[in-house]
């Protein structure tokens, strides 16, 4: 994180009143930016619109002879699940291929959990007398969303630049028989860009789990979603889990949402065999199968894994210079003021902003009335209560490279003001220097 704990030389800060000043100055230029979600530019969007001329009238079988236009392939067409059979580290046969979202998966293993059990269940989820899933933090509200919905008690744990704070996660998972899942992003973790070290991968592939039926919920939803030429890898979850005697540990996800189209992309699940056999056998009542024709025109448009890396190449090209306009501009306005920080992520898509305690629902409300929506503040945590009311997700992938810049202006502004109002002391007041005849300068 960017933090500077000193005050600089009050002569290179502004004044309270410079403050205000600018705000007031912002907001009547009426604007109407949006830094809410992490959603892909139309520009993006434009990247993969050859799918929509795809797979064309006269090809619709698969390898293996497959019509995709009819009912059939639960699991997916062979050619799809070998294409994000790498990205995924599982083999093909145990990689499932679903429609557009992968949150949809990741909210049915959840309920198929509490309905059934899993394969390691004794019992339904729901038939024991609670259900507790570790929640590192800062994280995903829509994970937090899940487990409210179905009256999963969440437990808040620290999540540091490597990862979540394994003694404490060791600790609770080992001691705790009601927790039944963890929540981890484990690369350029949403919204903090956290990378999951190896060490920290390992140790949660090989931790003891007072609960026999213990699932981590791995959500690499940016497994290849790089803001650099640096393509970091992670360890393998699934590989780590068989090797320490857990091989039914981990449930991994990820989709094409942020590689193709958002509202047309496929929605990705690997892990164990017996978890996929498990899996299917669940969805067997609910669907006949997936969009096969969405799989193969996939298929037909990114061609193997190299595909994905050229196409995720050109997404970098566009958003790359978002997220460092977003930095230019935190770097000149908020360097130096007390209890601000942010990250420099290396991927994914999201910016984390870190104010003064007690601001970052002001911030939000000052956003608002100048023209700038923001993510709710405590999002980022169980409940939506952030403990510190400090933590706020910028996401500056969607708007234009303009209005990123002025978004990020206004934000910086915002920060400055919450900030001045709640702790004066943080900022010099105006100090008027008399010179002359009643001549005053503001600082």
């Amino acid at each position: 994180m960017t933090d500077a704990a000193q005050f600089p030389s009050p002569d290179i800060l502004p004044s309270t009143r410079q403050i205000q000043e600018s705000y007031d100055a912002f907001k009547t230029k009426g604007l109407r930016l949006n830094l809410t979600r992490g959603k892909p530019s139309p520009a993006q969007l434009d990247l993969s619109a050859e799918l929509l001329a795809l797979p064309g009238a006269a090809d619709y079988v698969a390898e293996d002879g497959t019509d995709c236009r009819n009912y059939q392939g639960l699991q997916g067409i062979p050619e799809v699940r070998r294409l994000f059979s790498g990205i995924l580290g599982a083999p093909p046969e145990q990689v499932v291929v679903g429609n557009n979202s992968s949150l949809a998966l990741m909210h049915d293993a959840v309920v198929y959990s509490l309905l059934k059990g899993t394969c390691d269940s004794l019992m339904p989820w729901s038939q024991e007398r609670e259900v507790t899933f570790l929640c590192p933090v800062p994280g995903y509200d829509r994970h937090f969303k899940i487990c409210e919905d179905y009256g999963i008690r969440m437990i808040s744990v620290p999540l540091k630049d490597d990862g979540p704070d394994m003694d404490e996660v060791e600790r609770l998972v080992a001691h705790e028989p009601t927790i039944r899942g963890m929540w981890c992003v484990p690369k350029y973790s949403n919204p903090t860009g956290a990378i999951y070290s190896d060490e920290v991968i390992e140790r949660l592939a090989a931790m003891p789990a007072a609960a026999t039926d213990f699932r981590i919920y791995w959500d690499n939803a940016y497994c290849v979603h790089h803001l650099t030429s640096e393509r970091i890898a992670i360890a393998n979850i699934l590989e780590l889990s068989a090797r320490h005697g857990h091989p039914n540990r981990a449930f991994v996800f990820a989709s094409t949402s942020k590689i193709t189209l958002a509202g047309a992309g496929l929605a990705l699940f690997a892990s164990s065999a017996e978890n996929v056999k498990w899996l299917l056998a669940r969805l067997v009542p609910r669907t006949i199968g997936p969009d096969k024709v969405n799989q193969l025109r996939h298929a037909r448009f990114l061609k193997d894994e190299a595909g994905i890396h050229q196409l995720m190449d050109k997404h970098r090209a566009l958003f790359a210079p978002k997220f460092q306009k977003v930095l230019d501009v935190f770097d000149e306005k908020l360097s130096g003021v007390p209890g601000v920080s942010w990250n420099r992520p290396k991927g994914g898509y999201f910016i984390t902003l870190e104010v003064p305690h007690g601001c970052a629902r002001r911030v939000v409300a000052l956003a608002k009335d100048a023209g700038v929506e923001l993510t709710a503040a405590g999002a980022t945590h169980p409940y939506g209560k952030d403990p510190n009311d400090r933590t706020l997700r910028i996401a500056p992938t969607f708007p234009a490279l303009s209005e990123v810049a002025l978004a990020a202006e206004g934000v910086a502004v915002c920060v400055l003001l919450a900030a001045a109002e709640k702790f004066p002391a943080f900022l010099p007041e105006v100090r008027q220097e008399t010179s002359g005849a009643g001549k005053t300068s503001g600082v």
